[in-house]
């Protein structure tokens, strides 16, 4: 494998999400450790999975993974970080200033400005901390889907020139409390990002059109921070040899080959690596070690494989849960999960569905790297199309403060009211308010919004809540009745959240952990989708036969014990894109 070539001290693999990082990471780890080095595995997802990928819980704290010498993980947990950031900074004042202050430095360290700012600054220990250099030989992040991983390596630079700057007055005070000290371990690790000697960036792609697209925009996101040597991985390859007696094996190969032949031309000098699909779940110590080596042999105990797969006809489809959403006329629908399972096409077939009988219908995301447009390939009636662009959105809310705010300032007082809309933390309340004028709109009309991959969403609602509490705190003698966006993304007559899935071990795990999160802060989720079901399309190669036998217990544990409602959606011959065919995607069977 190219990659691991002179394996620098640190290796980071990002890419659009579902297509493989933590694997490929997981396995690199193992990789290393087996040839006797010392190893730290580090996730920087919010949503992290990679204690269920070894079979271990990690947390925020380094552990040695037992099953396997010179090897420790860590997840880098944003809301533990956050709790350790706030006690580090309000614990000094207890017992010295009054409870009302101390009540007020909580509430503002409770944002997830608080969350990002604390995650980053652990994420920058593990760069600089001489300790750790000398305790570990390599160091593997296993980041968070690209544009959240953007952000996070873009967090250095940003707040050491924010703070060296002198700037952050107002909105960020609280959560800039305890960086102050910090621009020297900052401006370290700009320096050790930008070394190609000792960080190496990895972009892990399917033989997709948009994740070979979106590998190549990120390429050129992380050149224009300072990353110019970085090398590819295509994941999870069909191999030829299953499609000589399989028609859906054969649609599909072609399809991953059309992908590659037309790669985007920033990619196709990059030192590549091609890892072909296997029949195994990439779960245990044993599937890991196999997944770097050559061998494409196909494992099959039972040869009748085809024969063993019932056939799942009886399986609600999508178009089952359109006609629950249509009832109540309006209302928020959010697809959620696991970055690479299909929200985006399950929530642009659900909006035709609801546009094609005669509902006006807004389809709108959050998420930095979709394809809302590209996927429809095509105009309806009825439907709308957005994005909440964070750069477009933060550029909105600064114009919207200096003409408000900043209408009765003098010169100097509008030069330091826009140094602190400078600040990393006003992209959060930007991106906020646009979510909130979307759940204010979907009193009228249909909303459906394809969020960002899981630990993205969770921190989008993590400043809801946040928002929600200060307001509690205002109103609470008031008599005044008001409504906050978390309110009405609690109320089930309002908000509709559809979980999206794949009938494999580790997205459904995901998936069960983001309902926990989510009824933890007062939402039910109304729905699951399996999407791309092999054993709802009976397959005929030995390798997706085998996969296919795979994905039963997982159906089983949706139906059975994670929700009353759901479907499954077929892998489809075709690429579900254009409207036409996501029109076909609701009745597939």
């Amino acid at each position: 494998m190219l990659f691991l070539d002179n394996t620098p001290k640190f290796l980071f693999f990002t890419g659009k999400g579902g297509v493989g990082k933590t694997s490929v990471a997981c396995a690199t780890a193992v990789w290393l450790a087996d040839q006797g080095r010392r190893v730290l595995l580090v996730s920087t997802d919010p949503a992290s999975n990679v204690g269920q990928v070894f079979g271990i819980r990690i947390g925020n704290s380094i552990k040695a993974v037992e099953s396997v010498a010179n090897l420790f993980a860590l997840e880098i947990d944003p809301q533990a970080a956050a709790q350790l950031y706030r006690d580090r900074i309000v614990t000094p004042a207890r017992g010295t200033l009054p409870e009302v202050v101390i009540k007020a430095m909580e509430e503002q360290l409770s944002g997830a400005c608080t969350t990002e700012i604390a995650a980053f600054d652990e994420f920058t220990g593990l760069l600089t901390n001489p300790q750790m250099l000398h305790d570990y030989d390599h160091i593997i992040f296993d980041t968070a889907p690209t544009g959240h991983t953007i952000r996070m390596l873009q967090l250095p630079g940003a707040w050491s020139g924010f703070l060296e700057e002198g700037k952050g007055d107002a909105s960020c005070l609280g959560p800039l409390a305890g960086l102050g000290k910090q621009r020297e371990k900052y401006h370290e690790a700009v320096q050790t990002l930008a070394d190609p000697a000792r960080t190496r960036m990895v972009l892990v792609a399917r033989a997709q059109h948009s994740s070979l697209k979106e590998a190549a925009r990120t390429h050129d996101e992380l050149a224009a921070i300072g990353f110019h040597q970085q090398y590819l991985i295509i994941n999870g390859v069909l191999p030829e040899a299953e499609t000589l007696h399989d028609a859906l094996a054969r649609a599909v190969w072609k399809r991953e080959q059309a992908a590659l032949a037309a790669m985007p031309e920033v990619l196709r000098g990059l030192p590549t690596d091609h890892i072909p699909l296997r029949a195994f779940n990439l779960v245990g110590l044993d599937s890991l070690r196999h997944l770097l080596t050559a061998s494409t042999a196909v494992n099959v105990a039972d040869s009748s494989a085809a024969q063993a797969l019932p056939a799942l006809t009886d399986a609600p489809s999508l178009a089952t849960l359109v006609d629950g959403l249509a009832g109540s006329g309006h209302g928020l629908i959010m697809t959620m999960g696991k970055g690479g399972v299909g929200k985006t096409t399950v929530a642009a077939a659900i909006a035709i569905a609801l546009a094609q009988r005669g509902f006006p219908v807004h389809l709108t995301t959050s998420d930095p790297a979709a394809h809302l447009l590209e996927t429809l390939e095509g105009n309806l009636l009825n439907l709308s199309v957005s994005r909440i662009d964070p750069v477009a959105e933060t550029l909105r809310y600064r114009q919207e403060v200096m003409a408000s705010k900043g209408k009765h300032l003098d010169a100097q007082g509008k030069a330091l009211l826009e140094e602190d809309l400078r600040s990393p933390c006003t992209e959060e309340i930007a991106v906020f308010q646009a979510f909130s004028r979307v759940i204010r709109e979907a009193g009228k009309k249909f909303v459906v919004m394809d969020t960002a991959p899981t630990g993205h969403t969770l921190l989008l609602l993590d400043t809801t809540g946040a928002y929600h509490r200060e307001i509690e705190r205002q109103m609470a003698h008031t008599g005044v009745h008001y409504t906050t966006p978390m309110m009405q993304l609690q109320d089930p007559q309002q908000t509709k959240i559809v979980i999206v899935t794949l009938a494999e071990t580790t997205p459904v795990l995901e998936a069960a952990g983001l309902q926990n999160d989510l009824r933890r802060a007062g939402i039910e989720p109304w729905a699951w989708v399996i999407n791309n079901s092999l054993a709802m399309a009976q397959p005929q190669s030995r390798l997706l036969q085998q996969r296919a036998k795979n994905e039963l217990q997982q159906i089983r544990l949706v139906a059975d014990q994670h929700s009353q409602r759901w479907a499954i959606i077929p892998l489809q011959a075709e690429e579900p894109v254009g409207i036409d065919k996501l029109t076909k995607l609701l009745n597939a069977k």
